[in-house]
Formats: C-alpha cells, sequence, structure tokens
C-alpha cells in the first residue's frame, strides 16, 4: 500500500510541474477541420488554442480581456460614470430647447396644397362628343 500513495505523490508532482511548465512557456494548438464532397468545399473549421499563464499572455500582447466590463468594473466604472455625465448634460440642454420651443407662440398654419391638375384625356372611341 505504501507503494502505491508513494507513486501517486510522484505522478502528482509530475502534473503539477508539466502545468507550471506548460503555463510559464506556453503551448499553442492548431489544426484545420475541412469536410469536402466531390472536390468541393463544404465547411472549414480553423482552430488557434493558446494555453499559457496570464503574465505570458500579456508579454505576448494577448490582452483582449483587459477591456472587459466583468473583468475589470473598476476601471470602466470610471468611463461609464463620464459618459453617464455627459448624456445627463446633454438631456438637460435639449429639455431646456424644448421648454423654450414650446413657450414661442406657435406659427399659422400653412394652407393645404393645392390640387395637382389633371391631365387632358381625349374621348373614348364610340362616345358622341357633344356638339360634334
Amino acid at each position: 500500500m505504501s507503494s502505491r500513495g508513494a507513486g501517486q505523490a510522484l505522478n502528482t508532482s509530475n502534473l503539477a510541474d508539466l502545468l507550471e511548465r506548460v503555463l510559464d512557456k506556453g503551448v499553442v494548438i492548431a489544426g484545420d477541420v475541412k469536410v469536402k464532397l466531390v472536390d468541393i468545399e463544404l465547411l472549414t473549421i480553423q482552430i488557434r488554442l493558446v494555453i499559457c499563464s496570464v503574465d505570458k499572455a500579456k508579454e505576448m500582447g494577448m490582452d483582449w480581456w483587459a477591456n472587459q466590463p466583468i473583468i475589470e468594473p473598476a476601471k470602466t466604472t470610471a468611463a461609464t460614470s463620464a459618459t453617464i455625465e455627459e448624456l445627463q448634460a446633454r438631456l438637460a440642454r435639449l429639455e431646456t430647447e424644448l421648454a423654450d420651443a414650446r413657450a414661442r407662440p406657435a406659427l399659422p398654419a400653412a394652407p393645404p396644397p393645392p390640387e395637382p391638375a389633371r391631365p387632358w384625356r381625349p374621348p373614348a372611341q364610340g362616345i358622341p362628343t357633344p356638339g360634334v
């Protein structure tokens, strides 16, 4: 039983070392899957997987998560509050302009446009015209 426990400890140690090495150096897994039918490509899937630590990813320039509001709410809160303040100021200005426009006397209603003239059409054949 003691040999079994030593083997598990050795495997755990190796797994931890392997994980530390992978996260430190990084691993890239790339693959392409193509589905063809009679030399007609129906589907192509390109898979690119990078496994590494956050520090290594930043070192490689992969920091797409830096601008995600879920990950860094404090950073986005400042930007969001500035945007909210700008929108509130704009709304107050527009409400003032609307109130001023309502206070002005209304312009008289414009007369309706004249009806367009109907084009002249010759009389239909077979119908007698008066005076002819």
